[in-house]
């Protein structure tokens, strides 16, 4: 059987490892004023729009594929290309793409059987849209392992199964740098998690918040004196959980700014040196532009699944 694997634009992971995969990226479009940009997870425009944009990209507007788009992706495409597909979705409570995603399947799979059997194609076409309940690396985590499944040969009911699994345990920890671009977003998006005293507190005593999305649900857990040191202590804390022992052998982790920062970020060797050590795959990537529009430049985000903890 082929299975195919299907991800929004908002999953980080590196272009080889899905290139290598055969992953179909679900773009976004980003709207800055009067120019338009559509995230396909290509590093170098990415790069780009960090050069050229990242100013003005808290006021960014993000659209997803609509649901007739998504259709027409999977009837002129993948229904001919595979005989089952896994769509992975970013979380349904931060995006309407797994909305989208769902009602598109239902179309699809009343229409996939004359389009198959024009092109002479036996047998059925099955789609699984899943919701991975968490953001960037963490959804690059769940696409990492369904791709290693899907190359080793295991059902589409056994990943269903694994996957359906792993999304409870799956953490994204992410680090903000710059606290302007993260306040000014939230105030667009009429979240008013970080208030003015918050801001003014972080700013003047350079505070940075440490966020954790888990479930569908995105907050912050701890407040950090200094970026770097907030760097250091994340990486140690992953490191930590590599040790205790994870659900799935991958940490995904991704940066909205250049990847040479990111090696040189404290903790980070250590936490390559741990990962190694312990059989664990360590994926980096440049975020996404959809990330950086939420986080700004120079956030950190690591994704890995683990038993329940706490941060310490």
């Amino acid at each position: 059987m082929r299975i195919g694997l299907v991800v929004d634009s908002a999953c980080d992971l590196p272009q080889d490892f899905c290139r290598e995969h055969k992953i179909v990226i679900l773009p976004v479009t980003i709207h800055i004023g009067t120019e338009e940009f559509v995230d396909r997870r290509d590093p170098q425009a990415t790069q780009e729009f960090y050069r050229r944009h990242l100013a003005n990209a808290a006021h960014a507007e993000t659209a997803p594929l609509s649901v007739e788009q998504i259709k027409d992706l999977f009837l002129e495409r993948l229904v001919l290309d595979y005989d089952f597909v896994f769509c992975l979705t970013v979380a349904a409570s931060r995006s309407p793409i797994f909305e989208n995603a769902t009602r598109a399947s239902l179309t699809i799979l009343s229409e996939y059987k004359a389009v198959r059997a024009r092109a002479g194609l036996p047998g059925p076409f099955s789609l699984r849209v899943i919701d991975s309940q968490n953001l960037f690396s963490a959804q690059g985590v769940l696409a990492a392992e369904a791709a290693r499944m899907i190359a080793e040969g295991q059902t589409p009911n056994r990943i269903r199964e694994r996957l359906d699994s792993l999304i409870p345990s799956l953490y994204m920890y992410g680090l903000p740098s710059d606290l302007y671009h993260l306040r000014s977003r939230a105030h667009k998006k009429g979240d008013k998690s970080v208030g003015w005293v918050k801001y003014a507190v972080g700013i003047a005593l350079d505070f940075k918040p440490l966020i954790r999305a888990n479930r569908g649900e995105t907050g912050s857990i701890a407040s950090i004196h200094h970026f770097n040191e907030g760097a250091r202590r994340l990486c140690q804390f992953v490191g930590e959980r590599i040790k205790a022992g994870l659900l799935a052998p991958v940490v995904c982790v991704s940066y909205t700014g250049e990847l040479e920062q990111l090696e040189n970020l404290p903790g980070y060797a250590e936490l390559k040196s741990v990962a190694q050590q312990h059989g664990v795959a360590l994926y980096t990537s440049v975020a996404s532009i959809t990330a950086c529009i939420n986080v700004g430049e120079g956030a950190l985000n690591i994704g890995f699944c683990a038993p329940e903890h706490e941060f310490k």
